[in-house]
């Protein structure tokens, strides 16, 4: 969860890691800290609070130095406090950390740091390891001291006797690095980076890099030099910032259609889905005989929309494990069992350690994943890139729906696979598919209609959201979105559950948002809004626009979709459910693009 930045060049790396540090914001934090060396002497600028405090603090001090490491940090051992914030120096050691040491007890007591630590920190238990191992040479300091570690690490060093230069090395947690026109960086995400350059690689696990105004080395722990692999960013950059309005989360909303159709039009081949450039070949989709989606949170919502997509139209089974229960409820995958990995960041580190354990099984795998170069998608055998470009908000919306197109491709060409449809059938899926960027379009433009629907909810205290089949799907997610954004308690449950207990929670102006979108559903979803509202509940319907509703009832907040083929409703709702959290939050007055306690990617488990 942690931002990592580090810079060695001609510039002024104070102020350069700082703006960094505001990009890598999104992450969740909650101090921060940089680090420069500067003619042999290291000079540590560190708060608990946000980035703009810590600017204050490096404006009041003006250290100087033209390399450095800057971090900010989420809280794990040891409370927020301004010792415990990164970075961490001992000795000639300082460096700043992401990730957890599992044995940071052991190793205290091994090396005998007890009372000499100034913090509560395992990071700083690592600073005094590699102390204890520095006898000048930096490459067998890190060797020997990462040979100690167990768990997972993303770590930045400097030695104060080795001007300039800056060394890193990982394992699982996440480390890209680049050369730009004015010296050399590394960071936790690429984001960081980009108003630098375009060009970056990602460290493999268990590699040392050595930074410096030249350029980057890399070895094994073996001392042999490592070849890098280059990568290039393929999004518009200019889509990194907010692009005029308030908040990311709105822009990344109104980014949909576009990026949806930059994800599937790219893998349409007369009119029919491709995977050749991603080299995914049709006997995986054909020979499987059931499929586990593994996914945490909002990547495990999109993972249930293809469940049900998948068992509807192939007939095979479809679990969908969180990824974080995965590998502790004994699964049973195999050789015939597609492993389907859901990420937005691809570093999500349940869904990581239980994507290996699901190959060491003999799965053949595929990852869903934004970001080029990401662990997951290294961790696969196949993988398939969102195309969502960054999404900068805490709360995920088009990295969401963008999962949902893949998904929706991978069950079109499953069943080309499989011999299941005819032409026609394929085409009329795949026409429909296509319609989704415009269909979506039209909702953003009744927005102003929508934030009138979120009025209803703006001062509850608890909200409830029902609905059946793929309904029920995304109302967890727009569930979790209003929790996320806006802190009301809101839970989505299946409409025909109500009457097994749920429903005596309903009390009088309960607010209740229900969606009716399945042809094959409605009179029984309508039968179950209808008994919310005898018991006084508030209900915000979401339904086709071409559905009649009883005139003789109140229907006093309805909402009408754009129509499409069921199996896509899913999309244009999804916008409206995303469109409520968001107004929700802004009419409250919150943070919408960091909300408390959060952070946009999850590396501890």
């Amino acid at each position: 969860m942690c931002g990592i930045i580090g810079y060695t060049g001609k510039g002024n790396a104070g102020k350069i890691m700082l703006d960094a540090l505001e990009l890598l914001e999104y992450r969740g934090y909650d101090s921060a800290g940089i680090a420069l060396l500067d003619g042999g002497k290291t000079q540590i600028v560190k708060r608990a609070g946000r980035v703009k405090e810590l600017r204050g603090l490096y404006e009041e001090l003006k250290p100087a130095g033209q390399c450095g490491i800057g971090h900010t940090r989420w809280a794990t051992h040891g409370g927020v406090s301004n010792e415990n914030a990164h970075p961490h120096k001992f000795g000639k050691i300082t460096l700043i950390h992401n990730g957890i040491i599992e044995n940071y007890k052991e190793l205290t007591e091994k090396y005998g740091l007890e009372g000499s630590l100034a913090s509560e920190t395992d990071s700083e238990v690592v600073a005094a390891v590699l102390e204890h191992f520095y006898t000048g040479d930096p490459y067998s300091a890190i060797r020997r001291t990462v040979l100690k570690l167990k768990g997972t690490f993303a770590l930045a060093i400097l030695f104060e006797d080795q001007p300039d230069k800056i060394f890193a090395v990982r394992n699982v947690s996440p480390i890209v690095a680049a050369v730009t026109e004015k010296g050399a960086m590394l960071s936790s995400d690429v984001a960081a980076i980009v108003p630098f350059t375009t060009d970056y690689f990602v460290v493999p696990e268990f590699h040392v890099i050595c930074l410096s105004p030249q350029g980057i080395d890399m070895f094994d722990l073996s001392g042999d030099r490592a070849e890098i692999e280059w990568l290039k960013v393929d999004w518009d950059v200019s889509r990194s910032g907010k692009g005029g309005y308030p908040f990311y989360m709105e822009k990344e909303i109104m980014e949909q259609p576009q990026v949806i159709a930059e994800t599937i039009l790219p893998r349409i081949k007369d009119g029919k889905p491709d995977f050749s450039e991603e080299g995914i070949p049709d006997q995986i989709l054909k020979d499987c005989k059931r499929i586990c989606v593994i996914a945490c949170g909002t990547a495990m919502h999109a993972g249930l929309v293809g469940k049900s997509l998948i068992q509807a139209m192939i007939g095979i089974h479809v679990d969908v494990v969180m990824a974080s229960e995965f590998m502790y409820n004994d699964p049973v995958v195999n050789k015939d069992t597609l492993v389907i990995a859901i990420s937005q960041s691809g570093e999500t580190i349940d869904t990581l350690e239980a994507l290996k354990f699901a190959r060491k099984c003999g799965s053949p795998s595929i990852s869903v994943v934004n970001v080029k170069g990401a662990s997951i998608a290294r961790a696969s055998e196949y993988v398939i890139y969102t195309n969502a470009g960054p999404e900068i908000a805490v709360a995920s919306t088009k990295a969401y729906t963008t999962q949902l197109a893949v998904l929706y491709l991978i069950t079109a060409r499953m069943a080309m696979a499989r011999g299941l449809w005819g032409e026609e059938r394929l085409l009329s899926f795949m026409n429909e598919l296509q319609r989704v960027p415009q269909v979506m379009a039209k909702v953003l433009d009744t927005k102003e209609e929508i934030h009138r629907l979120a009025g209803v909810i703006l001062n509850a205290q608890d909200v409830f959201m029902i609905g059946r089949g793929l309904d029920y799907s995304i109302l967890l997610e727009g569930s979790l979105k209003l929790k996320e954004v806006s802190y009301i308690h809101s839970e989505a449950y299946a409409s025909g559950e109500l009457k097994h207990g749920t429903i005596a929670l309903i009390t009088e102006d309960t607010p209740v948002v229900a969606v009716v979108t399945q042809d094959k559903l409605k009179s029984k979803e309508l039968s179950n809004i209808r008994e919310v509202q005898s018991r006084g509940a508030r209900v915000v319907l979401l339904i086709k626009e071409n559905e009649t509703l009883d005139e003789g009832e109140q229907w006093s907040c309805v909402y009408r979709l754009p129509k499409m083929d069921d199996p896509f409703m899913v999309m244009p709702a999804s916008i409206v459910l995303q469109l409520i959290a968001y107004f929700v939050s802004l009419d409250k007055g919150l943070d919408v693009d960091k909300p408390r306690n959060l952070a946009k990617v999850v590396t501890v488990e």
